[in-house]
């Protein structure tokens, strides 16, 4: 047996991912994690102070308890958990080795990285979908200031700062700048804040806007941006404000290159949902399967580590069936 052939590969070291290498493990399987970044890469990169909508037992894999001082974890306690989880069970993961390309093999996939090359009879892709931002295709979205990621709060102390967005990663992003003291202003181009914002955080945004303190502009969409001003397209006309920064948190989408160039197929038109079986999570590639938010293309509020948990034992279910 060759020393890089396992009967699992598996594509993506965040908790779905880990969530799989256990299922694996637990039915006797050999497996492989291999993450491009660091161990559960995405929630390193949300923000510092982020609380989870989820309650932590919503968060468990393994049936291993997630035990936090109060109801709603935060990120921090949530990367220590799985750290927990990846260490105790010496779950096998290859950290900082990104895949570059998995092709079907007569006798299975051929998965190859930046650093090696791996046969294996079945991939399991869990990539997720926090690593290609959604552009807001504007003149300046180039420039350092504009950003699409937000982590801590402090770094905009005393700025002019636009927050594009209504979900709860512009909310979150807005209130907690605007309380370091920023100047902050929210870009939305519905008519209102999301209803899916966390139901404890709804009430505080709208109070801000409501006394003045944080500024709002509906119906308007963000048109170009220059070193020292922003243009705002809104019902009634055109505004320019002086801005510093513009955190442009408008949501992210799967790699749909990557998984187009594995075989598997997505449709054209919104939500561009990879094709799977929904009880199998099996793509239309053969001994390929997707498991956790990456299965809702663009619909990426309906898949949650709390609900896409399942997806490790249906598809070790499905592969031991075979």
């Amino acid at each position: 047996m060759q020393d890089n052939y396992f009967d699992i590969i598996i594509v993506g070291g965040g908790p779905i991912g880990l969530a799989c290498a256990l299922e694996a493990s637990l039915n006797n399987l050999s497996y492989l994690i291999l993450e491009k970044g660091c161990l559960v890469n995405s929630l390193y990169h949300y923000p510092q102070n982020m609380t989870f909508f989820s309650s932590s037992d919503r968060l468990e894999i393994g049936d291993i308890p997630f035990v936090t001082t109060l109801p709603k974890p935060k990120r921090s306690e949530a990367l220590e958990y799985y750290r927990r989880i990846q260490q105790k069970f010496k779950l096998k993961i290859n950290l900082f080795e990104e895949v570059t390309s998995i092709d079907k093999t007569e006798f299975g996939f051929h998965t190859q990285t930046v650093k090696d090359s791996y046969t294996s009879k079945y991939v399991i892709i869990a990539t997720g979908f926090y690593d290609i931002p959604m552009q807001l295709n504007i003149p300046g979205e180039d420039l350092d200031k504009v950003k699409h990621y937000y982590d801590d709060p402090h770094y905009y102390v005393n700025q002019k700062v636009i927050v594009v967005g209504a979900s709860n990663s512009s909310i979150d992003a807005a209130l907690e700048i605007f309380r370091k003291g920023a100047d902050v202003t929210l870009v939305i181009r519905g008519k209102e804040i999301s209803p899916r914002v966390k139901y404890w955080v709804k009430p505080d945004i709208e109070n801000r806007i409501a006394a003045g303190e944080i500024r709002v502009l509906y119906n308007s969409t963000l048109s170009k941006v220059t070193q020292s001003h922003a243009y705002i397209h809104t019902p009634d006309a055109e505004v320019v404000l002086e801005n510093d920064f513009v955190l442009a948190l408008t949501g992210y989408q799967p790699n749909f290159k990557f998984l187009k160039s594995v075989g598997i197929h997505i449709g054209e038109e919104s939500p561009c949902i990879p094709e799977h079986d929904p009880t199998t999570m099996e793509t239309n590639v053969k001994g390929l399967y997707l498991a956790g938010v990456v299965c809702g293309g663009l619909n990426t509020h309906l898949w949650f580590i709390e609900n896409s948990r399942i997806h490790a034992q249906q598809i070790i279910t499905a592969i031991k069936q075979k």
